[in-house]
Protein backbone atom coordinates (compact mmCIF):
# COMPACT_ATOMS: atom_id res chain seq x y z
CA UNK A 1 0.00 0.00 0.00
CA UNK A 2 2.75 2.70 1.18
CA UNK A 3 5.17 1.67 -1.00
CA UNK A 4 3.41 2.15 -4.31
CA UNK A 5 2.99 6.60 -2.58
CA UNK A 6 6.23 8.49 -4.02
CA UNK A 7 8.23 10.29 -1.78
CA UNK A 8 6.95 13.54 -2.33
CA UNK A 9 3.44 12.00 -1.13
CA UNK A 10 5.09 10.08 2.20
CA UNK A 11 6.59 13.22 2.98
CA UNK A 12 3.00 14.62 2.75
CA UNK A 13 1.22 12.44 4.37
CA UNK A 14 3.60 12.61 7.54
CA UNK A 15 3.14 16.79 7.44
CA UNK A 16 -0.10 16.02 7.60
CA UNK A 17 0.45 13.60 10.47
CA UNK A 18 2.34 15.89 12.33
CA UNK A 19 -0.07 19.02 11.54
CA UNK A 20 -2.67 16.78 13.14
CA UNK A 21 -0.91 16.07 16.31
CA UNK A 22 0.38 19.56 17.15
CA UNK A 23 -3.30 20.62 16.91
CA UNK A 24 -3.82 17.90 19.48
CA UNK A 25 -1.32 18.75 21.76
CA UNK A 26 -2.32 22.68 21.25
CA UNK A 27 -5.94 21.43 22.53
CA UNK A 28 -4.16 19.46 25.45
CA UNK A 29 -2.26 22.47 26.72
CA UNK A 30 -5.27 23.49 28.27
CA UNK A 31 -3.50 21.63 31.15
CA UNK A 32 -0.92 24.50 31.13
CA UNK A 33 -3.47 27.21 31.02
CA UNK A 34 -5.37 25.99 33.33
CA UNK A 35 -2.23 26.13 36.19
CA UNK A 36 -1.77 29.58 35.65
CA UNK A 37 -5.09 30.27 36.78
CA UNK A 38 -4.72 28.42 40.05
CA UNK A 39 -4.50 31.65 42.05
CA UNK A 40 -7.23 33.72 39.78
CA UNK A 41 -10.01 30.99 40.70
CA UNK A 42 -9.27 29.58 43.70
CA UNK A 43 -8.16 32.95 45.73
CA UNK A 44 -6.50 31.67 48.00
CA UNK A 45 -8.98 28.81 49.06
CA UNK A 46 -7.28 25.63 49.52
CA UNK A 47 -10.04 23.49 48.79
CA UNK A 48 -10.75 25.50 45.19
CA UNK A 49 -6.97 25.07 44.53
CA UNK A 50 -7.12 21.37 44.83
CA UNK A 51 -10.24 20.89 42.76
CA UNK A 52 -8.53 22.42 40.13
CA UNK A 53 -5.08 20.56 40.38
CA UNK A 54 -7.16 17.62 40.51
CA UNK A 55 -8.99 18.22 37.69
CA UNK A 56 -5.87 18.83 35.92
CA UNK A 57 -3.43 16.35 37.27
CA UNK A 58 -5.97 13.51 35.86
CA UNK A 59 -5.11 14.99 32.51
CA UNK A 60 -1.78 16.29 32.27
CA UNK A 61 -0.49 12.50 31.01
CA UNK A 62 -2.23 12.91 28.15
CA UNK A 63 -0.52 15.77 26.85
CA UNK A 64 2.65 14.11 27.52
CA UNK A 65 1.63 11.66 25.44
CA UNK A 66 0.57 13.60 22.35
CA UNK A 67 3.64 15.65 23.20
CA UNK A 68 6.05 12.51 22.49
CA UNK A 69 4.13 11.32 19.58
CA UNK A 70 4.74 14.50 18.11
CA UNK A 71 8.26 14.66 18.96
CA UNK A 72 8.46 11.69 18.13
CA UNK A 73 6.62 11.42 14.51
CA UNK A 74 8.72 14.81 13.67
CA UNK A 75 12.14 13.61 14.35
CA UNK A 76 11.88 9.93 12.62
CA UNK A 77 10.13 11.87 9.59
CA UNK A 78 12.36 15.05 9.48
CA UNK A 79 15.43 14.22 10.66
CA UNK A 80 17.50 17.33 9.09
CA UNK A 81 15.11 19.29 10.90
CA UNK A 82 15.70 17.77 14.52
CA UNK A 83 19.46 17.86 14.42
CA UNK A 84 19.02 21.46 13.36
CA UNK A 85 16.75 23.19 15.77
CA UNK A 86 17.42 21.05 18.28
CA UNK A 87 20.94 20.50 17.81
CA UNK A 88 21.41 24.75 17.10
CA UNK A 89 18.62 26.14 19.11
CA UNK A 90 19.40 24.21 22.48
CA UNK A 91 18.74 26.78 24.77
CA UNK A 92 15.34 27.62 24.03
CA UNK A 93 14.12 23.87 23.91
CA UNK A 94 16.60 22.42 26.72
CA UNK A 95 14.54 25.87 28.59
CA UNK A 96 10.85 24.24 27.08
CA UNK A 97 12.01 20.68 28.40
CA UNK A 98 13.08 22.26 31.85
CA UNK A 99 9.50 23.69 31.92
CA UNK A 100 7.58 20.46 31.55
CA UNK A 101 10.21 18.31 33.32
CA UNK A 102 8.96 19.94 36.79
CA UNK A 103 5.54 20.00 35.95
CA UNK A 104 5.95 16.30 35.93
CA UNK A 105 7.49 16.73 39.21
CA UNK A 106 5.11 19.09 40.77
CA UNK A 107 2.34 16.86 40.24
CA UNK A 108 3.93 13.76 41.75
CA UNK A 109 4.93 15.59 44.86
CA UNK A 110 3.08 18.50 45.60
CA UNK A 111 1.44 16.99 48.15
CA UNK A 112 4.19 14.09 49.13
CA UNK A 113 3.72 14.27 53.03
CA UNK A 114 7.43 16.28 53.98
CA UNK A 115 8.53 17.24 50.93
CA UNK A 116 11.21 19.59 51.73
CA UNK A 117 10.59 22.28 48.90
CA UNK A 118 6.62 22.53 50.15
CA UNK A 119 3.14 22.85 48.18
CA UNK A 120 3.92 26.58 47.13
CA UNK A 121 7.08 26.17 45.77
CA UNK A 122 5.19 22.78 43.28
CA UNK A 123 2.69 25.19 42.81
CA UNK A 124 5.15 27.84 41.17
CA UNK A 125 6.52 25.07 39.45
CA UNK A 126 3.24 25.00 37.74
CA UNK A 127 2.70 28.47 36.81
CA UNK A 128 5.87 28.74 35.28
CA UNK A 129 5.26 25.50 32.82
CA UNK A 130 1.79 27.39 32.07
CA UNK A 131 3.22 30.44 31.20
CA UNK A 132 7.48 30.75 30.70
CA UNK A 133 6.96 27.26 29.00
CA UNK A 134 3.81 27.54 26.83
CA UNK A 135 5.33 31.21 25.29
CA UNK A 136 8.27 29.72 24.48
CA UNK A 137 7.33 27.18 23.45
CA UNK A 138 4.98 29.69 20.77
CA UNK A 139 8.08 31.47 20.23
CA UNK A 140 9.91 28.35 18.91
CA UNK A 141 6.99 27.44 16.55
CA UNK A 142 6.97 31.09 14.93
CA UNK A 143 10.10 30.61 13.48
CA UNK A 144 8.82 28.50 11.76
CA UNK A 145 7.36 31.60 9.42
CA UNK A 146 10.68 33.79 10.44
CA UNK A 147 13.45 31.75 10.35
CA UNK A 148 16.66 31.11 12.49
CA UNK A 149 20.26 32.16 11.73
CA UNK A 150 21.59 28.44 10.93
CA UNK A 151 23.24 27.03 7.72
CA UNK A 152 23.61 23.36 6.14
CA UNK A 153 26.90 21.93 4.72
CA UNK A 154 27.30 19.52 1.97
CA UNK A 155 27.10 16.84 4.67
CA UNK A 156 23.68 18.07 6.52
CA UNK A 157 25.97 19.18 9.11
CA UNK A 158 24.27 21.98 10.50
CA UNK A 159 26.03 25.00 12.56
CA UNK A 160 24.23 27.49 14.31
CA UNK A 161 25.44 31.41 14.26
CA UNK A 162 24.56 32.99 17.38
CA UNK A 163 25.83 32.75 20.91
CA UNK A 164 22.85 32.80 22.33
CA UNK A 165 21.38 29.84 20.63
CA UNK A 166 17.61 30.12 19.77
CA UNK A 167 16.87 32.72 22.53
CA UNK A 168 17.09 35.47 19.86
CA UNK A 169 14.34 34.59 18.72
CA UNK A 170 12.63 36.56 21.96
CA UNK A 171 13.68 39.85 20.35
CA UNK A 172 11.30 39.50 17.41
CA UNK A 173 7.74 40.71 17.70
CA UNK A 174 6.38 38.14 15.54
CA UNK A 175 7.85 35.42 17.69
CA UNK A 176 6.34 36.84 20.43
CA UNK A 177 2.67 37.56 19.06
CA UNK A 178 2.21 34.26 18.80
CA UNK A 179 4.03 33.17 22.18
CA UNK A 180 1.64 35.58 23.94
CA UNK A 181 -1.50 34.81 22.08
CA UNK A 182 -0.98 31.10 22.63
CA UNK A 183 -0.65 31.44 26.57
CA UNK A 184 -3.50 33.50 26.35
CA UNK A 185 -5.44 30.98 24.15
CA UNK A 186 -4.41 28.30 26.64
CA UNK A 187 -5.67 30.23 29.59
CA UNK A 188 -9.11 30.08 27.98
CA UNK A 189 -8.85 26.54 27.76
CA UNK A 190 -8.22 25.82 30.83
CA UNK A 191 -11.08 28.10 32.36
CA UNK A 192 -13.66 26.26 29.80
CA UNK A 193 -12.50 22.86 31.15
CA UNK A 194 -12.42 23.89 34.44
CA UNK A 195 -16.06 24.68 34.09
CA UNK A 196 -16.90 21.27 32.07
CA UNK A 197 -15.26 19.20 35.20
CA UNK A 198 -15.97 20.56 37.90
CA UNK A 199 -19.21 20.96 39.36
CA UNK A 200 -19.33 24.14 41.50
CA UNK A 201 -20.81 27.17 41.34
CA UNK A 202 -18.54 29.50 42.67
CA UNK A 203 -15.27 27.49 40.35
CA UNK A 204 -17.71 28.33 37.07
CA UNK A 205 -18.23 32.40 37.78
CA UNK A 206 -14.90 32.97 38.57
CA UNK A 207 -13.86 30.73 35.03
CA UNK A 208 -16.27 33.04 33.36
CA UNK A 209 -14.74 36.33 35.05
CA UNK A 210 -11.10 34.56 33.78
CA UNK A 211 -12.21 34.35 30.16
CA UNK A 212 -14.03 37.69 29.92
CA UNK A 213 -10.22 39.53 30.63
CA UNK A 214 -8.50 37.12 28.38
CA UNK A 215 -10.16 36.35 25.42
CA UNK A 216 -9.74 40.50 24.42
CA UNK A 217 -5.80 40.29 25.32
CA UNK A 218 -5.83 36.76 23.22
CA UNK A 219 -7.56 38.60 20.46
CA UNK A 220 -5.04 41.69 20.82
CA UNK A 221 -2.10 39.04 20.22
CA UNK A 222 -3.25 36.92 17.65
CA UNK A 223 -4.53 39.54 14.99
CA UNK A 224 -1.19 41.28 15.79
CA UNK A 225 0.39 37.90 14.65
CA UNK A 226 -1.89 37.44 11.90
CA UNK A 227 -1.43 40.68 10.82
CA UNK A 228 2.02 40.36 10.88
CA UNK A 229 2.05 37.00 9.06
CA UNK A 230 -0.32 37.84 6.18
CA UNK A 231 2.17 40.85 4.65
CA UNK A 232 5.06 38.80 5.61
CA UNK A 233 7.58 38.13 3.00
CA UNK A 234 7.85 34.25 2.93
CA UNK A 235 10.56 32.11 2.14
CA UNK A 236 9.40 29.29 -1.22
CA UNK A 237 10.79 27.21 -3.58
CA UNK A 238 10.81 26.77 -7.23
CA UNK A 239 11.03 23.64 -9.15
CA UNK A 240 14.86 23.01 -8.51
CA UNK A 241 14.34 23.44 -4.78
CA UNK A 242 15.95 26.55 -4.98
CA UNK A 243 14.93 28.94 -2.09
CA UNK A 244 13.44 32.84 -2.85
CA UNK A 245 11.34 35.08 -1.50
CA UNK A 246 7.82 35.68 -1.78
CA UNK A 247 6.14 39.08 -0.91
CA UNK A 248 3.02 37.83 1.36
CA UNK A 249 3.70 33.91 0.57
CA UNK A 250 1.50 32.91 3.76
CA UNK A 251 -1.50 34.48 2.80
CA UNK A 252 -1.24 33.44 -0.96
CA UNK A 253 -0.81 29.93 0.50
CA UNK A 254 -3.67 30.06 2.45
CA UNK A 255 -5.99 31.63 -0.68
CA UNK A 256 -4.51 28.73 -3.39
CA UNK A 257 -5.15 26.26 -0.59
CA UNK A 258 -9.02 26.69 0.18
CA UNK A 259 -9.62 23.95 1.78
CA UNK A 260 -6.92 24.55 4.52
CA UNK A 261 -8.06 27.99 4.60
CA UNK A 262 -11.30 27.03 5.58
CA UNK A 263 -10.09 24.84 8.04
CA UNK A 264 -8.45 27.89 9.61
CA UNK A 265 -11.65 29.77 9.67
CA UNK A 266 -13.99 27.72 11.27
CA UNK A 267 -11.17 26.73 13.93
CA UNK A 268 -11.21 30.22 14.92
CA UNK A 269 -15.16 30.75 14.50
CA UNK A 270 -15.70 27.50 17.06
CA UNK A 271 -13.37 29.08 19.34
CA UNK A 272 -15.34 32.61 19.44
CA UNK A 273 -18.20 30.42 19.53
CA UNK A 274 -17.28 28.53 22.97
CA UNK A 275 -16.62 31.45 24.28
CA UNK A 276 -20.28 33.24 23.48
CA UNK A 277 -22.41 30.81 24.50
CA UNK A 278 -20.46 29.88 27.86
CA UNK A 279 -20.30 33.51 28.86
CA UNK A 280 -23.96 34.30 27.56
CA UNK A 281 -25.48 31.18 27.90
CA UNK A 282 -24.27 29.43 30.61
CA UNK A 283 -22.84 26.23 28.22
CA UNK A 284 -20.35 23.68 29.95
CA UNK A 285 -19.50 21.79 27.72
CA UNK A 286 -17.75 24.44 25.23
CA UNK A 287 -14.02 22.69 26.00
CA UNK A 288 -15.38 20.21 23.16
CA UNK A 289 -16.17 22.86 20.69
CA UNK A 290 -13.56 25.32 21.40
CA UNK A 291 -10.77 22.22 21.65
CA UNK A 292 -11.62 21.05 18.36
CA UNK A 293 -11.30 24.94 16.84
CA UNK A 294 -7.89 24.96 18.19
CA UNK A 295 -7.16 21.81 16.61
CA UNK A 296 -8.20 23.05 13.05
CA UNK A 297 -6.41 26.08 13.77
CA UNK A 298 -3.36 24.99 14.31
CA UNK A 299 -3.06 21.73 12.35
CA UNK A 300 -4.46 24.76 9.62
CA UNK A 301 -1.13 26.89 10.64
CA UNK A 302 1.34 24.03 10.23
CA UNK A 303 -0.66 22.78 6.90
CA UNK A 304 0.25 26.39 5.57
CA UNK A 305 3.80 26.54 6.43
CA UNK A 306 4.82 23.07 5.22
CA UNK A 307 2.86 22.95 1.40
CA UNK A 308 2.67 24.78 -1.53
CA UNK A 309 6.18 24.95 -2.11
CA UNK A 310 7.08 26.87 1.14
CA UNK A 311 10.17 26.38 3.37
CA UNK A 312 8.97 25.04 6.96
CA UNK A 313 11.84 25.97 8.79
CA UNK A 314 13.59 28.68 7.02
CA UNK A 315 17.17 30.28 7.21
CA UNK A 316 18.04 33.65 8.07
CA UNK A 317 21.71 33.06 7.58
CA UNK A 318 21.89 31.42 4.66
CA UNK A 319 19.25 30.85 1.86
CA UNK A 320 19.74 27.83 0.36
CA UNK A 321 20.20 26.13 3.55
CA UNK A 322 16.31 26.54 4.60
CA UNK A 323 14.67 22.98 5.16
CA UNK A 324 11.47 22.05 3.54
CA UNK A 325 9.37 18.75 3.43
CA UNK A 326 11.50 17.97 0.63
CA UNK A 327 14.95 18.03 1.78
CA UNK A 328 15.01 17.22 5.38
CA UNK A 329 12.96 14.32 5.45
CA UNK A 330 14.05 10.71 5.75
CA UNK A 331 14.01 7.98 2.74
CA UNK A 332 11.52 6.32 1.04
CA UNK A 333 12.30 3.50 2.66
CA UNK A 334 12.05 4.76 5.89
CA UNK A 335 9.09 6.56 5.35
CA UNK A 336 7.02 3.47 4.08
CA UNK A 337 8.50 1.90 7.21
CA UNK A 338 7.05 4.33 9.41
CA UNK A 339 3.46 4.99 7.51
CA UNK A 340 2.80 1.25 8.70
CA UNK A 341 3.76 2.46 12.27
CA UNK A 342 1.40 4.85 11.77
CA UNK A 343 -1.58 3.14 11.45
CA UNK A 344 -1.46 2.36 15.28
CA UNK A 345 -1.57 6.16 15.66
CA UNK A 346 -5.71 6.05 15.98
CA UNK A 347 -5.23 3.58 18.62
CA UNK A 348 -3.20 5.98 20.68
CA UNK A 349 -5.31 8.18 19.87
CA UNK A 350 -8.49 6.18 20.78
CA UNK A 351 -7.00 5.09 23.77
CA UNK A 352 -6.71 8.86 25.16
CA UNK A 353 -10.38 9.42 24.40
CA UNK A 354 -11.25 6.48 26.34
CA UNK A 355 -9.28 7.38 29.54
CA UNK A 356 -10.58 11.09 28.77
CA UNK A 357 -14.40 9.79 29.15
CA UNK A 358 -13.63 6.99 31.91
CA UNK A 359 -12.05 10.10 34.01
CA UNK A 360 -15.03 12.47 33.40
CA UNK A 361 -17.44 10.17 34.02
CA UNK A 362 -18.58 11.85 37.40
CA UNK A 363 -17.47 15.80 37.69
CA UNK A 364 -15.13 16.82 40.70
CA UNK A 365 -17.58 18.43 43.49
CA UNK A 366 -16.50 20.09 46.61
CA UNK A 367 -16.96 16.55 48.77
CA UNK A 368 -14.80 14.43 46.84
CA UNK A 369 -12.25 16.64 47.42
CA UNK A 370 -12.52 16.28 51.42
CA UNK A 371 -12.93 13.26 51.46
CA UNK A 372 -9.98 11.91 52.81
CA UNK A 373 -9.88 8.18 51.56
CA UNK A 374 -9.93 10.00 48.20
CA UNK A 375 -6.10 10.49 46.14
CA UNK A 376 -5.50 14.00 45.76
CA UNK A 377 -2.54 15.43 43.31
Amino acid sequence: MFEELTLLQLQQFWWIIISLLGGLFGFIMFVQGGQTLLGRVAKGDETYKTMLINSLGRKWELGFTTLVLFGGALFAAFPLFYSTSFGGAYWVWMAILFCFIIQAVSYEYRKKPNNFLGQKVYETFLFINGSLGVILLGVAIATFFSGSAFSVDENNFSHWHTSIRGLEALSSIFNLSLGFALFFLVRILGALYFINNIDNETIRKRAIKSIKIDMPIFLVFFLLFLSLLFTKTGFAYDENLKIYMQEYKYLINFLEMPFVLGMFIIGILMVVIAVFLTIHFNKTCCIKTGGLGVVLTVMALFLNVGFNNTSYYPSSFDLQSSLTIINSSGSHYTLTVMSYVSLMVPFVLAYIFYAWMQMDKVKITKEEIEDPHTHTY
